[in-house]
């Protein structure tokens, strides 16, 4: 499922992968202009290096195996974070003119 972490528990410890696929594949174009537009960005593909800058974090296209795991969780927790709160919100507004 998307963005669900899958965690296994067993005698090597805990492993987890990232599951980054869309339930509605067709939705990706939305959400990345969704992604762009709140972040004022230049472009969806862009976003993430934009906000890295604003940040001071190093982000460079191709192999950022430097990063730390804070760095890159400021990164897409600062873009995530914005998209969910937005995408609450509307549901919270369509949920009200549907009660009108």
């Amino acid at each position: 499922m998307k963005g669900k972490l899958l965690e296994e528990i067993g005698e090597r410890g805990i492993r987890m992968a990232k599951r980054n696929k869309l339930l509605v594949p067709e939705a990706r174009a939305g959400l990345d202009q969704l992604k762009a537009d709140l972040l004022n960005s230049s472009s969806p593909e862009n976003t993430k290096y934009e906000v890295a800058k604003e940040q001071g974090i190093p982000l460079k296209k191709g192999s950022n195996g430097e990063l730390t795991t804070r760095e890159a969780g400021k990164i897409g927790g600062q873009i995530g974070g914005r998209m969910v709160k937005e995408l609450i919100r509307r549901a919270q507004q369509q949920m009200e003119n549907d009660h009108k």
